[in-house]
Parts: C-alpha cells; sequence; structure tokens
C-alpha cells in the first residue's frame, strides 16, 4: 500500500479495496521501521492518525466522499496542531504545544486527512539542506550521505522514501522546490496569498507560502484543493475562487508558449542538469509546446535582495521569541536582561542566530536605506522582469536548483556557498509568483527536478504541464533502492 499515490488511494478508498484504519496502520508500522535511517519526522501522532482513520472511515461508511477523506498526511512542524508539540526545528520551541490548529491543518482535518505526525525541518525554516535542525540532519532516501534539501527536507525524504504519499511544506525561497528535486518529487510554491499562513510560523511574512510534496503533480491538485482558499484570519489571504485543480490537469500543451531564460544557463549551472532541462525541453515541444528564449536581466541581484529581505523579516518575527512568555527560558537568569540574551543565545542554533544579527544590522539607523530599500527597489525590478516575460509567453522553465545535492556537511562552514544554491527559486518568492518543481532526471543516482513559473494564480496551468509530462515520461516512478 505505500507505494500508491493520493489519487490512488482515493481510488481504494473509494472502492473498498481497505480502510484508512487498515493504510493508516501499515504507514505507522512503516515509519517506525524505516525512519531511523532518515531522521524525517520531529513527532509521530500515532493515536490521533488511529482516531482520524476510523472517524473517516465512519464517514464513508454513512456515504460521504472526497479525494483526501482518509488520505495519510504529515504536516511540517512549523503548522500549529492543537494540543502536539509545534517545534519549528528549534529548542527554542522544543516544549511548545500550539493551543489551535493552524487554518491549513483545520481545512485539511476538515477534508478527512488523517495526520501521521509532524516532519523535520531547518531550524525556523532557515536553510537549504534541512541540517539546522535542533533534531539533527534529515537524510536523503536516494543516498543517505547527501541532504534531502531545506528547509522541507523531512516532508520530502518521508514521502521520497514511500513512507506516506504527501506532506505538506512551506516555501520562503525555494523551500518546497529545491527538496521536491533532491528527491524526486514534485513540489508546488503557490502563488503569495492563496494558501493561509494563520497558525505557520512566520520567518519572512512577505515571502513565506505554505503547499503541497507529493510524488506527481496529480496528487499537488488534490492537496492544493484542500489547503487554498480565502481566511480572513489572514491578512495576507487573498480572496479570489479557488478553481478544480484537478479538472485543468488533461488539457492540451498544444501552442502553450514556453519562456528559457538565458540568464539561468551561466557558469554556476551543472552542465548535466543544463542537459537535463534541454531535454524536457524537447518532451514539451514534442506535446505541442512553443519554446523561445527569454531574458530576466535583473535575476543576477536576487540572491542579495533576498538574503537582505528575509533576514530583515525573521529579525522582527522572531523577536516574539524572548523566554518571557513561551517557549525556552534560561535557568535562574540574573535579571530581566540575562533572560533576554541567554533565552535567545541558547534557544536558537547559529543559522538562525546570523540571521537574526543579519536583518537586525539592514534594519538598523544609517543601514535602512542602503541595505533594506534598496533590497526592496530590487524587488520591484525583479517582478517587473517577471511581468514582462509574462506578456511573450505563458510559463518560464527552468533548473530547479543549480546542482544536485550535496553531502552532509560539505556546505556548514561556508554558508554563502548554501545560499548561492536559492539561485533559481527566490526569485518566485520576491515576486509572489507560483512556481513548481517536477522530477526530469538523475545525475550520478541523485535526482535532478525542472522548475515551472506561472503568472499570479495559474497554479492549475503549472499543474497541467507537470502532469502532461510525467504522462510521457517515468522519472517521477522511480523509487529510492531500499525504500
Amino acid at each position: 500500500m505505500h507505494h500508491m499515490t493520493l489519487a490512488e488511494i482515493a481510488r481504494g478508498l473509494a472502492d473498498k479495496k481497505f480502510s484508512s484504519e487498515e493504510l493508516t496502520k501499515a504507514l505507522l508500522a512503516r515509519i517506525a521501521q524505516l525512519d531511523p535511517q532518515l531522521n524525517s519526522f520531529i513527532s509521530l501522532t500515532e493515536e490521533l492518525a488511529l482516531s482520524q482513520a476510523k472517524a473517516a472511515d465512519a464517514r464513508r461508511a454513512n456515504g460521504e466522499s472526497g479525494a483526501l477523506l482518509g488520505a495519510p498526511i504529515a504536516h511540517k512542524d512549523l503548522f500549529c496542531t492543537q494540543g502536539i508539540r509545534t517545534s519549528c526545528g528549534s529548542k527554542m520551541l522544543d516544549n511548545f504545544k500550539a493551543p489551535y490548529d493552524a487554518t491549513v491543518v483545520a481545512k485539511l482535518a476538515a477534508a478527512g486527512t488523517v495526520t501521521l505526525g509532524k516532519t523535520n525541518m531547518d531550524e525556523f525554516a532557515m536553510g537549504s539542506a534541512n541540517e539546522s535542525s535542533h533534531y539533527g540532519p534529515v537524510k536523503n532516501p536516494w543516498n543517505l550521505e547527501h541532504v534531502p534539501g531545506g528547509s522541507s527536507g523531512g516532508s520530502a525524504a518521508a514521502v521520497a522514501a514511500r513512507l506516506l504519499p504527501a506532506a505538506t511544506a512551506t516555501d520562503t525561497g525555494g523551500s518546497i522546490r529545491q527538496p521536491a528535486a533532491f528527491t524526486n518529487l514534485t513540489g508546488l510554491k503557490p502563488t503569495y496569498g492563496r494558501v493561509s499562513r494563520w497558525g505557520m510560523i512566520a520567518y519572512a511574512s512577505s515571502l513565506d507560502q505554505g503547499g503541497p510534496l507529493a510524488r506527481t503533480a496529480e496528487d499537488c491538485a488534490i492537496l492544493l484543493q484542500g489547503m487554498a482558499g480565502f481566511d480572513p484570519n489572514d491578512s495576507t489571504s487573498i480572496d479570489e475562487p479557488v478553481p478544480d485543480y484537478s479538472a485543468s490537469l488533461n488539457g492540451s500543451l498544444q501552442g502553450l508558449r514556453i519562456g528559457v531564460p538565458k540568464e539561468y544557463f551561466s557558469a554556476g549551472l551543472d552542465p548535466r542538469i543544463a542537459e537535463l532541462v534541454h531535454n524536457s525541453v524537447k518532451a514539451l515541444e514534442k506535446l505541442g509546446a512553443v519554446i523561445k528564449e527569454i531574458s530576466l536581466p535583473n535575476m543576477q541581484h536576487a540572491i542579495p535582495a533576498y538574503y537582505v529581505i528575509a533576514p530583515a523579516e525573521a529579525s522582527s518575527n522572531l523577536s516574539r521569541f524572548d523566554g518571557v512568555r513561551f517557549g525556552y527560558r534560561c535557568e535562574n537568569p540574573e535579571n530581566l536582561v540575562d533572560l533576554y540574551k541567554r533565552s535567545r543565545g541558547e534557544g536558537f542554533g547559529a543559522e538562525v542566530q546570523r540571521r537574526i544579527m543579519v536583518g537586525a544590522y539592514a534594519l538598523s539607523a544609517g543601514y535602512y536605506d542602503a541595505y533594506y530599500l534598496k533590497a526592496q527597489k530590487i524587488r520591484r525590478l525583479v517582478k517587473n522582469d517577471f511581468m514582462a516575460a509574462f506578456n511573450e509567453v505563458d510559463i518560464i522553465l527552468g533548473p530547479t536548483t543549480p546542482n544536485p545535492a550535496w553531502k552532509l556537511g560539505a556546505k556548514n562552514s561556508d554558508p554563502v556557498a548554501e545560499y548561492l544554491e536559492d539561485v533559481y527559486t527566490i526569485t518566485a518568492n520576491l515576486a509572489g509568483l507560483p512556481g513548481l518543481s517536477m522530477p526530469a532526471g538523475f545525475v550520478d543516482g541523485l535526482p535532478v527536478g525542472v522548475q515551472l513559473l506561472a503568472p499570479y494564480f495559474q497554479e492549475g496551468r503549472l499543474l497541467n504541464v507537470a502532469h502532461q509530462y510525467q504522462l510521457h515520461t517515468d522519472w517521477h516512478t522511480r523509487t529510492p533502492q531500499g525504500f
């Protein structure tokens, strides 16, 4: 049963081939057996999962149906879950049990999903390797010596290893798409505001966006359907109708205009990945798409702009973790200042501290105009580049990452080298655009992804292109050895 996709599980449950309870028990046993190799889960919720599975079976017995009714998933451990630890991968929140459910958690629970647990992640979603977690690094099921990508590496590793069919994730600068590329999955970052951020612990509020990680575009469509929608609790949520994403999967690609930015193929791109991207372009061309070279001239400025804006917002968001209200508190503080200093110094890891310091510096008097304001101006230029490109093409295609997954620890001594791995993904967050990564081949036995970007609220178009590509390729069906 663990090899079934969400769509296959929905059909199996509808046809009464198995129950949600049977499926849940089988997957919980598989997680107990295999996850010690991966470290993809922070918390397992067996009792909750079995009660939700029994409730889903009862709803089906009463005539209810639905693609997610009885489907097992997991949540990235920054989505608040009532009464269950929500740690954000940090010592700071190791003892925090959320008093409410995030909107995404509540919506998916209402649709009948079964929560198997909370997945490991880079601390406060800061990282591209899932090595900064307080609970230890996550390992890539394709090669246990390599990283699975971050910050949603726990969700990605668990789905790739067939511990469950799909999981929620978040993307601030590529944290859904990059792990998807590194683990041979399909990952979708929706338009900013399409999925509620209420109850999703913030890293950088103007960049964060929740989305699905699964093996196929069809499964991402099913999970996104349950996640998306307007939320009055979230002031950045967009009141825009949610289309039927599954209904648009089978549309023809005849005449679809695909733009390939020339800036993507610079010296920093592994030539073997470049070849796989070109192979994907040819495959889509055979399906009727029209290919056009385009330019995104301000892409070169995106990384420095992102690594000013994101840490600046993080320094503000993380100021609430002070040892007073909730979370980690140091022992025997001498006074209030000592409480603040030691609680934050002991509760936050090195990468989080680094980004808080960078952000506080960028926002400080005398440097705000020189750094933060200039970064916001570059952000607008990046958005303008995309708007100009989408006047010429319907979709933009390129590599998801410049290199395949690196070895655990390989970039720990050089944080900037890790930051540069986000070069193709961060622009979508700066502009608020939807982006999708889909499997496109392998380099040295490690998966490689191709990224698709679309205009605002065109997630259905991305899913359509990815689904048609997956109907004519088999990369997404490959399973890591031993799993």
